[in-house]
This record gives C-alpha cells, sequence and structure tokens, in this order.
C-alpha cells in the first residue's frame, strides 16, 4: 500500500530588494579607497577596472595626497580613510582594498571599523608567503619607495622577521620615478617593462636566495609575467590578491563530467 505524498506547504522565501538612500547603483562585490594620483593606470593596474573579472566599486578619497602615501606619510589620512571604508560597507561592498602598498598603515583601523574582509596593502600576504617558500628562502619585495618599507609599515601588515626579505627599490629608475613618484602623466609600457625586469634581475643578483618575488605596488601587476619570464621565480602581485578574496566572498559553482 502507498503512502500518499503531502505537499510541501512551505512557502517560498520572498526576494525583496530595499533601496539605499542616495546610492546610484549596486552589485559590486570588492571596493577600492583610491588615494588621488596622476598616474596612466595601464590595464593589469589595479585602477584600470579591465584587471578584474568583476566589477570593483572605485572611491576617490578626497584629500588622501597617494604622493604622501607613497613617501610613508599616509597616516594623517587615516580618519579619511576609515570615514570612506564605512561608507562603503554601507553600500553594501563585502571586501574593501586599496590602491598603494602603503596603504598597510591603515590596516588594523580600517579593519576594526567595519565587519567585512579588509586588504588595504601587497604586504599582507608577506607572512603568507614566507612560509611557503620554506625557512631557507627569502622573499623579494619590489617596492615603488624601498625608503618607505619601514619596520613600521611592514609591522602594519602583520610582518614580524624582516630578515626573511630582500627589498629591491624602483625610485632610482628614471622612467618609474617620472610615472610613479613625480607623476609626470606619460607611460611608456615597453620601457616601463624594461625598468621593472631589471630591477628584478639586480634584486635576484643581490640575492640568489630568493623563492618568490612579491610587487608591492599597486601598478605593477602588468609586468608580472616579464618578470617570471626574466627571473624564472613565482612572482605574485597584488590583483591576484584580489581576485583569492573575491573568491572567498563569491565562491565559484563548481560543474562539469564526473
Amino acid at each position: 500500500m502507498s503512502i500518499p505524498q503531502i505537499a510541501s506547504t512551505t512557502a517560498p522565501t520572498p526576494r525583496v530588494f530595499r533601496a539605499r538612500t542616495g546610492q546610484v547603483a549596486y552589485g559590486y562585490q570588492v571596493g577600492m579607497l583610491c588615494a588621488q594620483w596622476n598616474i596612466p593606470f595601464v590595464p593589469g593596474d589595479l585602477n584600470n577596472a579591465s584587471t578584474f573579472d568583476y566589477p570593483i566599486r572605485y572611491v576617490e578619497v578626497a584629500g588622501v595626497s597617494g604622493a604622501a602615501v607613497l613617501r610613508g606619510d599616509g597616516a594623517q589620512f587615516t580618519s579619511l580613510m576609515v570615514e570612506a571604508a564605512r561608507r562603503l560597507e554601507a553600500e553594501g561592498v563585502q571586501a574593501i582594498t586599496g590602491n598603494c602598498g602603503f596603504m598597510a598603515v591603515y590596516q588594523d583601523d580600517v579593519a576594526a571599523a567595519v565587519n567585512i574582509p579588509v586588504l588595504l596593502s601587497s604586504l599582507v600576504q608577506i607572512p603568507m608567503l614566507s612560509t611557503v617558500i620554506g625557512p631557507n628562502r627569502k622573499l623579494g619585495v619590489m617596492a615603488a619607495n624601498s625608503a618607505a618599507i619601514t619596520p613600521e609599515i611592514l609591522a602594519a601588515a602583520g610582518v614580524t622577521d624582516m630578515d626573511r626579505l630582500a627589498v629591491q627599490g624602483l625610485q632610482g629608475y628614471p622612467h618609474f620615478n617620472d610615472v610613479i613618484l613625480q607623476e609626470s602623466g606619460t607611460l611608456d609600457l615597453d620601457r616601463m617593462s624594461d625598468e621593472v625586469v631589471s630591477a628584478a634581475l639586480q634584486l635576484q643578483k643581490d640575492e640568489p636566495s630568493l623563492g618568490a618575488i612579491l610587487l608591492e605596488c599597486s601598478d605593477l601587476p602588468p609586468y608580472a609575467e616579464a618578470v617570471h619570464r626574466a627571473t624564472s621565480l613565482p612572482v605574485f602581485e597584488w590583483a591576484s590578491f584580489i581576485d583569492y578574496v573575491h573568491r572567498a566572498i563569491a565562491p565559484r559553482t563548481f560543474t562539469g563530467p564526473f
């Protein structure tokens, strides 16, 4: 004797959307706090929207000088960054990043002010990467301004062992200096790539025990492939790190044959 099937009386969950006052666009999962720059942001740069396969909510934080942050003088803008991060969270973003590696100075304050993941600097990858490459290898860090890679900025990024690092600055390379530090407004892609590769090869020559290279600057991801090709080392950069975090807030649906 069959048992009669009882139809479910559970009603589907209503899909209700409510407007946020003053918001004119929705659907951004990652928000980026942007200091003010005069730099051509080429594809691959964090500030070029085509770099990512998902929408980024770019927010210019008025009053935050990119040049000052790059010099290591960014602490004066902490309250502005915290306020902007709170606005992004209120808009519905699920993770917050920045557009300069030296924004590590804001990492703790911003992370404490919101309830979503915060990765304001590429430098926060260092503790993980130091573990990944093993205890007998050093991590090369290519920085826009090596003079600003201080114990304080590294501590803000969670780095406690500077002895595991080999830092190579790019401030002495003329085209990089003109475009990124002096903000001349014109970028020659081939010339920039040549300088970044030359800096990477110098780093590798100076420190033969390198296990990997981290590109600190948000303007350096376009040159990661060229650096890898020249050095044969794993090259970590910021855009891919944002992709990694995006996977955590927007997990993939896996399909395919079994």
